[in-house]
């Protein structure tokens, strides 16, 4: 009965994961979490128009449905979390997930809902169910890469917001040297300068504050010219890891369809290769070149290399 019970247990665990494409309750499961999200936020965002006070009622009821919904899932995942923490006790598990990112969110969606009407800092807590955008990230690929992204590259990251942080805090304490006696009310202290810094180096330019003095707008133009650089800088960090990545994955993806067993073809003048193009090799041998062996040197196996006589070419074959 105990070891029926875990299995009910471990089903419900596997449901509520992840689920794979042909696991369908688990697929299915996925599916309604996602449309509960998007309707919890859609209802919380319509509930701030005027004029749909008319619908409060029914913003109310599916706002009740989705965290119903969300306080079920909540203690399923808790109810099951030593299958996600295996070697863990239950209750260890349990507290491990309570505490972790995806409990704390989980948490955080479920408590507008009961506290909406009470103090009125706890109002704030609706802004936090936002963050259960971040479940959706779970259940698509394309999201996880932006995910993937953002790890492998967080030191450069990191490096370049270092130098955005000084720029911001050198040109602030400048500019503040510069404008503090010719506009006091203006840049009464360094934090002044930093919120005038922010906006021009983001060149936003809100208009609120900015200098009169000829130092200061010199200072102003070399800080614009250098905070468009900089700003650039982990876009370009970011750019050049997307592009590692889905180039990453398609590889990926045609390995996929090839052995991981590794092939050899000697070329001669009698081979029906030689003389065509690797692409052209590739599609009638169905094979994915890897390497070219010319003259003792090792060559890219690339698609528009033709293919000589002595050649050696190393390749994967199609999975039959």
């Amino acid at each position: 009965m105990e070891n029926k019970a875990e299995k009910r247990r471990k089903r419900i665990f596997d449901i509520i994961q992840i689920g794979q494409m042909e696991d369908f309750p688990s697929r299915n499961f996925d599916i309604v979490t996602v449309a509960a999200i998007v309707v919890n936020l859609t209802v919380l965002f319509l509930g701030t128009f005027e004029e749909l006070a008319r619908y409060d009622m029914v913003f109310d009821i599916l706002e009740g449905i989705t965290v119903t919904f969300f306080c079920v899932e909540y203690f399923l995942r808790i109810w099951t979390a030593d299958f996600l923490y295996p070697g863990m006790g239950r209750v260890r598990a349990a507290l491990r997930f309570m505490v972790s990112f995806d409990g704390i969110v989980d948490l955080f969606t479920i408590l507008p809902f009961f506290f909406l009407y009470g103090f009125a800092a706890l109002r704030i807590l609706r802004v936090v169910r936002i963050f259960h955008l971040f479940r959706i990230n779970a259940y698509y690929d394309s999201f996880n890469v932006i995910t993937s992204v953002l790890y492998e590259k967080k030191n450069q990251i990191f490096s370049s917001v270092l130098i955005i942080l000084i720029l911001m805090a050198a040109s602030s304490l400048c500019m503040y040297s510069a404008e503090h006696e010719a506009q006091p009310e203006v840049f009464r202290n360094a934090f002044s300068g930093l919120w005038w810094s922010m906006s021009t180096i983001f060149t936003v330019g809100y208009g609120d504050i900015y200098p009169v003095t000829l130092v200061g707008r010199v200072m102003a133009v070399i800080t614009t010219f250098l905070g468009v650089g900089a700003v650039a800088i982990p876009t370009g960090i970011i750019s050049a890891g997307f592009v590692e990545q889905y180039t990453r994955l398609s590889r990926e993806e045609t390995l996929e369809g090839y052995r991981q067993s590794t092939a050899v073809l000697y070329i001669d003048g009698e081979s029906p290769l030689c003389g065509l193009r690797i692409r052209e090799a590739e599609e009638r041998e169905g094979i994915l070149a890897t390497a070219l062996i010319r003259d003792g040197a090792v060559l890219v196996a690339a698609d528009a290399l033709a293919l000589r006589d002595g050649d050696t070419l190393v390749c994967m074959k199609e999975r039959q």
